[in-house]
């Protein structure tokens, strides 16, 4: 068991009871009901430019015969899978009817070719917005990583880089495996079909039409990881290894955004609202980086806490309207950080205090 230093244990449980800020819930409450309808438009453009840009960069490191040209489209391809792939998150929050078919084409065009369906996330994160379970030991996207030893941070990336392998081993080995072993189904089902990062969490099992949903978007995952497989006898190892290269730095760096996504500070204990908002992140402009490895909306993680219901293309709107409401000295500014490089620092140097 870790030991923790007891003057940082009592001090991450008065941040976990942190009084809620009245007028920061308010203001955002007010927002929620101003800004809280999707734009379709933007979400299918931004969506489909996405998908068709990465694929279209995939192929060209494919059959690049350069080295710099192969990485240059790589690198391309990646940054658009990866904004394409950011948008199952926005998947759990719009309301079923907000955009006619977006699920079922994103799952087509994005979910099944990365083998990323969004039933691995639809059910789950929820979860970890609910008021009771952030940061608690029920949270499925929640670890103390502060509070965790050093090599705990080198690991959670590395662990990241291999997901391609096991996305693979998860659809094309067990979910055939899973239909005629019984026992193995309900592990499959429990223990990998979430994309989750608490190693305790398990899922139950889906029902009703949500269970239909689950089937055809793991039946199309498993064809296309046994065909991803299968390709390597018609087309050589090249795209294969292609692909798995993108798709593992796409997850790299989604990782890297999810070490920054939050401060990791709780130890499991419920928390305030406006805690759960100070132990998450914003990345606001003017920096534009953040476009980059947090796209859709991600940049504001924290706000997200705040509005969960507002889409992402109305978040910066939210932000400079709460910017300026807000006096200097509420919650809201305190939750603004520059960029990456000083959230990972940060993060890393409360590793370093933990004995």
């Amino acid at each position: 068991m870790t030991v923790h230093d007891p003057i940082l244990t009592a001090a991450q449980r008065a941040r976990a009871t942190i009084p809620d800020d009245a007028a920061m819930l308010r203001a955002a409450a007010d927002l929620t009901r101003q800004l809280s309808t999707a734009n379709p438009r933007i979400y299918w453009a931004d969506m489909l430019a996405s998908a068709l840009i990465g694929y279209a960069g995939l192929a060209g490191a494919i059959m690049a015969d350069h080295v710099g040209a192969a990485i240059a489209c790589g690198v391309v391809s990646m940054l658009a899978l990866y904004r394409a792939a950011s948008f199952i998150h926005e998947l759990t929050h719009i309301r079923k009817d907000a955009l006619p078919g977006f699920r079922l084409a994103w799952n087509l065009a994005v979910g099944i070719p990365l083998m990323i369906p969004s039933f691995m996330y639809e059910g789950v994160h929820t979860q970890h917005h609910a008021r009771t379970r952030y940061g608690t030991a029920d949270d499925p996207e929640y670890l103390p990583l502060a509070l965790m030893k050093p090599w705990s941070l080198p690991l959670f990336i590395l662990i990241a880089s291999l997901a391609p392998i096991g996305l693979i081993l998860r659809f094309g080995l067990l979910t055939p495996a899973s239909l005629i072993i019984p026992p193995l189904r309900s592990k499959v089902v429990a223990e990998f079909s979430a994309l989750s990062i608490n190693p305790a969490y398990r899922r139950r099992a889906p029902e009703g039409d949500f269970a239909r949903q689950w089937a055809w978007q793991e039946a199309g995952a498993c064809l296309f990881a046994l065909a991803l497989v299968g390709s390597v006898f018609v087309a050589g190892w090249k795209p294969l290894l292609v692909y798995m290269a993108v798709h593992s730095a796409m997850t790299v760096i989604n990782q890297v955004r999810t070490l920054v996504a939050h401060l990791w500070e709780n130890e499991g204990e419920p928390m305030t609202v406006t805690a759960q908002y100070l132990d998450s992140v914003n990345v606001p402009p003017p920096g534009h980086l953040p476009a980059l490895w947090a796209p859709v909306g991600l940049r504001y993680h924290a706000l997200h806490h705040l509005l969960p219901s507002v889409p992402y293309h109305a978040l910066a709107e939210a932000h400079r309207r709460l910017i300026a409401i807000l006096e200097g000295e509420s919650s809201y500014h305190r939750g603004n950080y520059r960029g990456l490089l000083p959230l990972v620092s940060k993060i890393a140097r409360s590793t370093m205090t933990v004995r």
